[in-house]
Formats: C-alpha cells, sequence, structure tokens
C-alpha cells in the first residue's frame, strides 16, 4: 500500500502521519505539495492538520482550491480511502467532499485537551477495528473545530451512518457532538481530533492507532504488488 500525505503551506502534522505510516504500519509513504495533480500512484489519501494557509478567510478555504484537490477528488470518486484530521476535515468540506461546516469553537477560544469519544459506526474502512460505541480517548487541538450542519444534512448523515465518532462531552458546541463523519460511500472520512496524536502509551493513548489500521487490515494490496 502506498499512502499520499497530502502537504500545503502552514501544514504542521505531517510528519506524525509519516511517522505512523512507515514506522508502525510499514508502509510507502510521500508527502505531496499542494500544486501537484496525479495521485494515481497512491492507494490512501492523508490530509493532516495545521494551518493551511494560516487559515486565511476561512480554515481550508484557499487549500480546497489548490490544484493537488481535484486529484483528491478523484481519488475519492475511485473510492480510494481519503481521511482528513483538523484542518484536513476543514479542507474536506470546503472542498465538497464531506457535508457542513467547520465553525468557530463556541466559547471562541483554542481548545487543545484529551477527550473522550464514542465510535457510532464500526462498519468503515476507517473504524472496522473499533467496536461499536467503544468509548476512545483521543485529544483535540482547534480553535474552529465546532461542525455544524442544517436538519436536512442532520437528518441524511443520520439515516446513512455518516456520524462516525461523537464527543462524550461537547468541547466545542458542535451539531449532535459531531466529532468525525463519512461522506455516503464511507471511504472519505473528517476528524476534528487528533488520532495521529494517539499512537503511543507515552502520548497517554494509543486509541487513535485503530484508525489508521483499520486501512491496512482491509487487504487492499500495495501499489506495486
Amino acid at each position: 500500500m502506498k499512502v499520499a500525505i497530502i502537504v500545503f503551506p502552514g501544514t504542521s502534522c505531517e510528519n506524525e502521519m509519516h511517522t505512523i505510516c512507515t514506522h508502525q504500519l510499514k508502509l510507502e509513504a510521500d508527502f505531496v505539495r499542494e500544486y501537484e495533480t496525479n495521485l494515481d500512484d497512491y492507494d490512501t489519501i492523508l490530509l493532516p492538520g495545521g494551518a493551511s494557509y494560516g487559515d486565511a478567510i476561512r480554515p481550508g478555504a484557499i487549500a480546497a482550491l489548490q490544484p493537488v484537490m481535484s486529484a483528491v477528488k478523484k481519488a475519492a470518486e475511485a473510492g480510494k480511502p481519503v481521511l482528513g484530521i483538523g484542518n484536513g476535515f476543514q479542507i474536506l468540506t470546503e472542498a465538497g467532499l464531506l457535508p457542513g461546516v467547520l465553525l468557530k469553537n463556541d466559547q471562541l477560544k483554542f481548545i487543545c485537551a484529551s477527550m473522550k469519544l464514542l465510535v457510532q459506526n464500526n462498519e468503515t474502512l476507517w473504524t472496522k477495528k473499533y467496536e461499536q460505541n467503544e468509548k476512545i480517548s483521543v485529544p483535540i487541538a482547534h480553535g474552529y473545530g465546532r461542525y455544524h450542519c442544517d436538519p436536512e444534512t442532520l437528518q441524511t448523515l443520520k439515516d446513512n451512518r455518516q456520524i462516525l465518532f461523537t464527543y462524550e462531552e461537547n468541547p466545542n458546541g458542535s451539531t449532535e457532538a459531531i466529532a468525525g463523519i463519512s461522506n455516503r460511500a464511507g471511504n472519505v472520512v473528517g476528524v476534528m481530533p487528533h488520532p495521529e496524536r494517539a499512537v503511543e502509551e507515552i502520548l497517554g493513548s494509543v486509541d487513535g492507532s485503530k484508525l489508521f489500521q483499520s486501512i491496512v487490515s482491509d487487504g487492499r494490496q500495495s501499489h506495486d504488488s
């Protein structure tokens, strides 16, 4: 399996993702810049957190317009797994790959803390290593983490089981305490908490590991096999 880690100016969590892919999962992983236009050689696409383009206009808004995102959309339409974390989630919503929007936290402050999440759907490519209703510990670090959508979209998310993770105690005012969602097909996922920061005991939790292990266990063959 070959992994593309998309890097924009202002991305800051790409090295954590690279370490997980190469050291823990023993996968081939490349950093791919915003100006690239072809991701056909990659099996999985990761969009890390950070503050792309300094969060100018809105977090993720400028990144969503860069050439590489056309290739990300093509990969998503082909059914390849795509994961956006933090700013990566914001980029996916701005690009129209996931519904809804991420707004400023309701208390208007940046939050950095460990959070308890509940697994609401363990039947997607990204969540099948978890148990249904499993409680996990994953840190958050965001100022614009409040997930919001209109009532019709919310009902669609519920009907199609697109809500993957919710906060046990809603830290930012997100609609229905939503912490992570998928597209209807289940291959594109966005989460505001940072599972890449919960993969070793020294970090306080290994609960984030299962998100990445789920893709490896999917039985997908590497690009050159």
